[in-house]
């Protein structure tokens, strides 16, 4: 066990911290190289990578195709964040956060970065589509969409980072974010205990913000630590997940930028509907 830490009076930045993105972490923000960012044919530009912030967005771009929204075509380029893609000038000045989701509107000439503001953003522009317009109903997707903005930070950064991507084992914060990612999960488990999606009967935004980070978490597939969080508890979050996964359109957006597990999930970018082949459209419609 490490000898306790005392703080400096004043932080510097003097080593690496250790860890799988040691590399990739320093306290200022800006470019590291000159980088152009590809544009495609689409008005759409995303760019992104299948992390749980960034498959929200293919999501709903699929959803938003398969409701009829021709205008929703795009084009996704993948930006891989353990090389260092987020630094490049041209997706800084996209996102000055360094963080993906980021995504260009060529057709509006807007810029839109943080998840939650692009999922907003296709909503609105496609006329409140998965948005409810009553006021009581969309407050409430607005309650849980915010919820997950504000909660998934302790399930990310916080637990997964220290169970499973700090350069050792630390009892203190392990505890400390388990704990809190277990009183989330309750949280949503007691929720959905008497609804059907998250504002209740109606599927929308918070549900596809939401499902890649608990949604995963109760399903095992995330950081490997399903039995450590004992997930096989949280019933109802498990009824959600299935039903909102096996959505054909879910299946497709979250295989757009993966770069991770079966070769046949993955699809590195995504230009065209055709660039899901054939074998992998026809399993997606046979399992729904």
């Amino acid at each position: 066990m490490k000898d306790e830490y005392t703080p400096p009076k004043v932080w510097k930045w003097e080593a690496e911290n250790g860890g799988e993105w040691a590399k990739l972490n320093r306290p200022i923000a800006g470019a590291t190289h000159d980088k152009e960012l590809p544009v495609g044919k689409h008005p759409l530009q995303l760019y992104s990578l299948a992390t749980p912030n960034g498959v929200k967005v293919t999501v709903m771009l699929e959803e938003l195709l398969a409701a009829g929204h021709t205008g929703a075509e795009y084009d996704a380029w993948l930006i891989r964040i353990g090389e260092g893609h987020q630094f490049g000038s041209g997706f800084v000045e996209i996102n000055p956060n360094s963080k993906i989701p980021a995504m260009y509107d060529t057709e509006t000439k807007t810029r839109v970065f943080e998840s939650a503001s692009i999922l907003f953003y296709l909503a609105e522009k496609f006329g409140n589509a998965f948005l409810p317009t009553d006021l009581k109903t969309r407050t409430e997707t607005m309650n849980w969409l915010f919820w997950l903005q504000g909660s998934a930070p302790y399930l990310g950064g916080g637990f997964g980072h220290f169970y499973a991507y700090a350069p050792y084992k630390m009892e203190y914060p392990i505890d400390r974010f388990t704990m809190e990612a277990k009183r989330q999960l309750d949280v949503l488990d007691r929720h959905l205990a008497e609804n059907e999606y998250l504002a209740g009967d109606t599927y929308t935004i918070a549900d596809m913000a939401t499902c890649p980070w608990y949604g995963r978490t109760v399903a095992g597939e995330s950081y490997d630590a399903g039995e450590f969080l004992d997930v096989g508890i949280y019933k109802n979050v498990f009824r959600w997940y299935e039903l909102v996964s096996n959505r054909p359109a879910y299946k497709r957006g979250a295989m757009v930028n993966k770069t991770f597990g079966p070769l046949e999930g993955q699809l590195h970018e995504r230009h065209d509907a055709g660039d899901f082949d054939t074998q992998t459209q026809d399993k997606l419609q046979g399992e729904t």
